[in-house]
């Protein structure tokens, strides 16, 4: 017999397909009854086309004008991933690895994000979650867009808990991970290429422990430094890249084959002026594809989840330890990893 765990990856892909929906957008009704309450993706279509945004923040001339005394986050990286795994500085393992932040006025900051785009330099990504739109941008590009997506406001019975802007470059990505957060992604303008896993799909990833670090950027020498941080913590996180480099894919297949060879991820790209709606406990995984001024820009908006009998189906199932039959040496040397790496100390994403 099919093991039960596999079975249900299967099955989720019998139950489970992403719409595309097509204007007007959905009423609040329907999208609660069709995707909230099922914890379904959806791609809505035409339900920011009013947005001034849309014309206006493709124009990085408009954008450095209206922010020109606004100081604003900067992440700062070696080569576009941050909150990843990296080599530990002072160990043969992998560590969490959190960009190097920076205060700094938005013109300047934008011109860091273009100027990596000849691979030169480090690379900047303007994003803070921590409702930055509200903080760092909403004095001087609030009427350009909507503080709340009105019918999923109504479906979800409250405002965002956070809404958060995005520019960076091809070379930015986020690594796969999952939010507590009930997620409506807006692309303005460029694109954004989404990998995803439903919550079933947890064993696939190998969450693991990793002690936590961060990086240090030097504007004299134009060099990056990763330090650990002080005190020590361990951060829960997905080990598998699911895009690595052709020399290390074969690599990667053999350490992760409950990734690579189990049923393939949902991959949508969103267009700008198109949402996806992402709910809670969804792993994803985002690449962009910018626009002729060589960016790409996105706000989303964080709706607190509902700690629901979903979240206690999810947590049981994460709770088994769960292996494949077709299981390798290089897995369970993975699995005596992270049990040696086991501590009290964690924080979840």
């Amino acid at each position: 017999m099919k093991n039960g765990i596999e079975s249900l990856w299967e099955e989720t892909r019998e139950l489970m397909s992403i719409q595309h929906l097509a204007s007007p957008p959905p009423t609040p009704l329907h999208f609660y009854r069709d995707f909230i309450s099922q914890n379904k993706p959806c791609i809505i279509s035409n339900a920011i086309s009013h947005w001034p945004a849309l014309s206006l923040w493709a124009h990085p001339d408009y954008l450095s004008t209206a922010l020109s005394s606004s100081a604003v986050s900067l992440h700062l990286t070696p080569n576009g991933n941050a909150d990843s795994l990296v080599p530990n500085p002072s160990s043969s393992e992998l560590c969490f690895a959190s960009a190097a932040v920076s205060s700094l006025p938005f013109p300047q900051a934008l011109s860091t994000v273009l100027r990596r785009r000849n691979g030169a330099g480090s690379v900047g990504y303007l994003q803070q979650q921590n409702d930055c739109f509200k903080s760092e941008y909403s004095a001087a590009l609030g009427n350009d867009c909507d503080a709340d997506i009105e019918w999923a406001s109504e479906a979800f019975g409250s405002i965002p808990d956070a809404v958060n802007l995005w520019i960076g470059n091809h070379l930015s990505q986020t690594s796969f991970h999952k939010d507590h957060y009930e997620n409506l992604y807006a692309v303005v303008s460029g694109k954004k290429h989404f990998t995803l896993l439903p919550p079933t799909d947890v064993h696939r990833l190998y969450v693991r422990k990793y002690p936590a670090a961060h990086y240090l950027y030097s504007e004299d020498s134009g060099e990056f430094t990763l330090e650990m941080d002080e005190p020590a913590r361990n951060v829960p996180w997905c080990s598998v890249n699911p895009y690595p480099a052709p020399e290390d894919r074969e690599s990667e297949m053999e350490k992760f084959p409950l990734y690579f060879n189990g049923p393939k991820p949902y991959e949508v790209t969103v267009n700008a002026g198109e949402i996806l709606y992402l709910p809670s406990m969804w792993f994803h995984h985002v690449r962009q594809s910018p626009n002729e001024s060589g960016y790409t820009i996105a706000i989303n908006y964080w709706y607190d989840m509902q700690f629901d009998i979903k979240y206690a189906y999810f947590n049981f199932l994460q709770s088994i330890d769960y292996k494949s039959i077709h299981v390798n040496v290089n897995e369970d040397e993975l699995n005596r990893e992270a049990d040696a790496q086991e501590s009290p100390d964690t924080k979840d994403e």
